[in-house]
This record gives structure tokens, sequence and C-alpha cells, in this order.
């Protein structure tokens, strides 16, 4: 018997299968020096231990973002070691603050599982939720994946694809202290809930190119294993032909980008939901823009939530295109991340 894990194919998954994710991952200030040194993310929140006490934390969380790579990350050997493309994410929740020293883990079941008619390969939904060393819940997320088949010639015919909420449902309990004082100096940013419109439109002036090197590193910082982001000799025999940059790690520059315009957005409530419609690859300069869809009351009166979708971008600049779509509907190629969440920002204090 062969000792070799070659990860799952699709027929390897079966519909409300539950599995338990192996190395949990016990986070470090490297970690988090690491993300900063791949990503530049600058909210102020999760780089000073200062400010996040001032807000009523015993120090700084880790961005939310970071977290969500660490934790998905262990789901990697198990669902998508032979993906061919992560396609999609919903319904996904920050549940509760991840900090230095915790651990977390994770724990996935198979919600849907649908065969693509060329027989190749086929898509798995799955549910997965994150917890930490107390069994808290910290991260719920439900994604979708095209993997490949063991057996492209004998096909089973399964089409149950799992339904997603259009957005996350919002709870009553949003587990941030009580904003008292809030420091729009040290934030960086001068614009809180109240400043913002529906409909309104941010274009982010930056770009960062991303290199191999950086998304390569930042992979293994998230031990994600999967084959398409690893290995160029085996993706030269693909259509694609080089390494597909690990769509996570797109979400996490364009988050960064989105930093000039929603400073004070530093918290994020929940990804509504995220496709990457199109494949990003080292040497790629990423460029993003953001639009308002909705500002959210809660039974709070010092935070207020904004539903954004930010539109990442490859090689082109955010004033150069209105549109991530084409007359036809279908998304332009330079348009590489179409992402609908949700952020915390507080409001005005008196």
């Amino acid at each position: 018997m062969s000792k070799i894990n070659r990860g799952n194919f699709f027929e390897d998954f079966i519909l409300n299968q539950e599995i338990v994710h192996p190395l949990p991952r016990t986070i470090s200030d490297g970690d988090v020096s690491l993300y900063i040194a791949l990503t530049g993310s600058r909210f102020a929140l999760h780089v000073s231990d200062p400010f996040a006490k001032a807000l009523g934390y015993e120090k700084k969380p880790l961005d939310d973002l970071l977290a969500f790579h660490l934790i998905f990350g262990k789901s990697v050997q198990d669902i998508s070691l032979n993906a061919i493309a992560n396609l999609g994410y919903a319904e996904v929740c920050f549940k509760s603050p991840v900090f230095v020293g915790d651990t977390v883990l994770m724990k996935s079941r198979v919600i849907g599982l649908k065969e693509n008619s060329n027989g190749k390969s086929g898509v798995v939904y799955v549910h997965s939720i994150g917890y930490n060393q107390h069994l808290q819940e910290v991260l719920n997320l439900k994604r979708w994946v095209m993997v490949h088949k063991r057996n492209p010639n004998v096909c089973s015919g399964i089409s149950i694809v799992a339904q997603m909420a259009k957005t996350t449902p919002i709870s009553k309990e949003i587990r941030i202290p009580k904003i008292a004082k809030f420091d729009s100096q040290m934030s960086g940013g001068r614009y809180f809930f109240e400043d913002y419109e529906v409909g309104e439109r941010l274009d982010h002036p930056e770009g960062i190119t991303v290199d191999e090197s950086d998304h390569t590193m930042a992979t293994k910082l998230y031990q994600n294993n999967a084959k398409v982001h690893f290995d160029a000799f085996m993706m030269q025999t693909t259509p694609m032909g080089k390494r597909l940059m690990y769509g996570g790690h797109v979400i996490s520059i364009a988050r960064t980008l989105s930093f000039n315009g929603l400073q004070n957005a530093m918290w994020i409530y929940a990804i509504n939901a995220g496709t990457h419609v199109n494949p990003t690859y080292g040497g790629d300069t990423i460029y993003a823009y953001s639009q308002i869809l909705e500002k959210i009351e809660c039974e709070r009166d010092d935070i207020g939530l904004l539903r954004i979708r930010t539109i990442g971008l490859k090689n082109i600049q955010p004033k150069d295109i209105q549109n991530p779509k084409g007359e036809d509907g279908k998304y332009l190629p330079h348009v590489v991340l179409d992402l609908d969440y949700t952020v915390v920002i507080p409001k005005k204090l008196l």
C-alpha cells in the first residue's frame, strides 16, 4: 500500500462527507511580519499594539485575510491539492479575532458535487469552519473548486450544486470592542461611516507588481500546497503554460490597495461573494477600484458596516475601465477579481 498522499480527485468526494483537516497552526509574529512584507498591508489595527489597545483589544489582532489564508491553507491537502482552479467563495464570516499565539485548525463538509460536461473534472462545494485552540469558531466559509478527475472515461453524471446566500447574514453580535476614542491621525484616514455614499466609486491609485517569488513565498506562508501554484514544470503542459497565483493572495493585494480611500475600514466582517474571473501570474501588476454597494446600520452607535464591491485588475489602471464586463456580459480579460464584502468602519464620535 502506498504511503504517498496523492490528494483527492473528484471521484473521491462524497456528498455530506466530513473532513477534519490535519496540521493545526500556531501563529507567530514572524507570520505577521512576512505577510506585511509580501502584501504591504498597512491597516493600523493590525500593525500597532498601542492603537489596538486604544480600541479595547489586549493586543493587535491578525489581519483578517492573513487569518483566512492560514486557516484556509489547512483544507488544501484534502480539498484542492488536485485543483485546476479555486472558483469562488460565499458566506464567509470572520466570527472572532485571531491573535499571535493562537492555534488554528479547520473542518469541512462536502455540500455539493457537479461533474463537468467534458468528463475531465468536476466542481466540489465545501462548507468549512475554522477554530482556535479553545474550539471557538473564528472563520466560517463556503467555497467551490474545480478538481481533476482520476478517470476521465468514467462519468457519474452527478450534478448537485450547493445553494449560496447572496450576502452573508449580519449577526446582532459583532465581536469588536466598544469604541470610545478613535485616533484618525494614527489610522491615516479621516473618513468615517457617515462620509460614504451608496454608489460612490473609489479608484485606488497605486498598483502592486507581484513577482514570481512574492506569490510563491506567500503561498508557502499559508501552507497552501496546491500544485498549480508551485510546479512550474507540470504547468508547462497546461493551457496556461505557467504557475497560477493563488487567488486569495490576489484578494490580499486588492485589499492592500483599497487602504487608500478606506483607511478606517480595518475590520472585514464578511465576504459575501468572491470570484476569480481570470488567472493572475507572476509579473502582473494589480490595481483595484471599489464601489460602495450598501450602508448598513447595526445595533451600535459607534460603528457601521459598508458593503463594498472591489474589482481587481491586472495590467490596467482603474481610470481606464468603467465596467468589469463587456457588452456580452462576460468579464473583460484584464479583470481578475470581483469581490463583494462587508467591512466595519467607525462612526464619527461626538
